[in-house]
């Protein structure tokens, strides 16, 4: 504990364009690091197995190229992006106390973490679309979504991140980071990171609210459109039974979107409202947050959809 200290000492002297932070595990548990990585490791393990089995599946097999699983596929890309883009940070917290990040690759970070979880969304988006389209004019549906369309779509949505998350990250650069940087997670948070700049932050905060009305603020009104869209579709329908059927179709997408926003949103409300809360309540809802939809996505869509039980099941049986 000596050397974090005294690193926290130097850096609470300092004022810098070049600062070092200092991320956090989980804390009043340093102690028990070594045990807590266990549940991490099994964690991350699950979320990049599930994830590549589901790519594999899609990829390799011709019964699942069809518009649904499609996006599927760019979901599970997108979990594996935030997994990969902060298990290196955290296991080496827990496994080597390995805490001192500098900025640039703090930014470097952000740009993968926010970029992939920007881009999830955006997915998460397609997909309300995809069941939209097929309840409310199934007759269509191929005409629609056509292989074309699918990758215009990725594309776009590629593109609107680069453009959203560059100029926001790229703001940081100027400023002076002064006092004790220390972080709140075992990742870089922009919001986290933010807070510890000592010079004028007005643009950065400017630009990160146009950054979260174009895609939180647009992604959001759009999902909640295509289901009052596929509610109406399903209650004209004259038979309980096939109203059940129908939007069963959208239990797994509804399941996604519920453990990508409900930790993300807690997450920002803590940071925004819970400055007083305990700090390793900032640290489980950060964990949560990253590792809540890499790890039950699978899990959901593998039990939610047949098809995609089946593809599994085969490559594990290697049938």
């Amino acid at each position: 504990m000596l050397p974090v200290q005294e690193n926290m000492e130097t850096l609470g002297n300092s004022t810098s364009k070049f600062p070092t932070f200092l991320l956090t595990g989980i804390p009043g548990l340093e102690f028990a690091h070594a045990w807590i990585s266990i549940p991490f490791c099994c964690l991350y393990a699950t979320a990049l197995s599930g994830n590549s089995m589901i790519l594999f599946a899609i990829i390799t097999q011709q019964s699942l190229h069809e518009p649904m699983h499609y996006f599927l596929s760019m979901l599970s890309a997108a979990d594996l992006g935030l997994t990969v883009s902060t298990m290196s940070t955290t296991l080496g917290i827990l496994w080597f106390d390995a805490n001192e990040i500098s900025l640039d690759m703090c930014i470097i970070q952000m740009f993968f973490l926010h970029g992939f979880a920007a881009t999830e969304s955006g997915v998460l988006v397609a997909m309300a679309f995809d069941r939209c389209v097929a309840i409310c004019d199934p007759l269509r549906y191929t005409s629609i979504l056509t292989n074309y369309r699918i990758i215009q779509m990725g594309l776009l949505m590629v593109i609107h991140t680069v453009v959203l998350i560059g100029p926001l990250l790229l703001l940081l650069k100027p400023l002076n980071f002064c006092g004790r940087n220390v972080l709140s997670h075992s990742y870089c948070y922009h919001p986290d990171v933010i807070k510890l700049a000592c010079s004028d932050t007005r643009a950065n905060s400017i630009c990160g609210l146009i950054d979260l009305i174009l895609t939180t603020g647009v992604d959001t009104p759009c999902i909640v459109l295509s289901y009052i869209l596929i509610i109406h579709s399903v209650l004209s329908i004259s038979s309980p039974q096939e109203r059940h059927k129908v939007f069963s179709t959208c239990v797994s997408h509804l399941g996604a979107v519920s453990i990508f926003y409900i930790p993300m949103i807690s997450l920002s409300l803590v940071h925004r409202y819970g400055r007083s809360a305990p700090k390793v309540i900032h640290s489980v809802m950060a964990n949560m947050y990253l590792l809540f939809p890499p790890v039950l996505n699978p899990i959901i869509y593998s039990v939610k959809t047949k098809q995609i039980r089946k593809a599994i099941l085969s490559l594990l049986l290697m049938k």
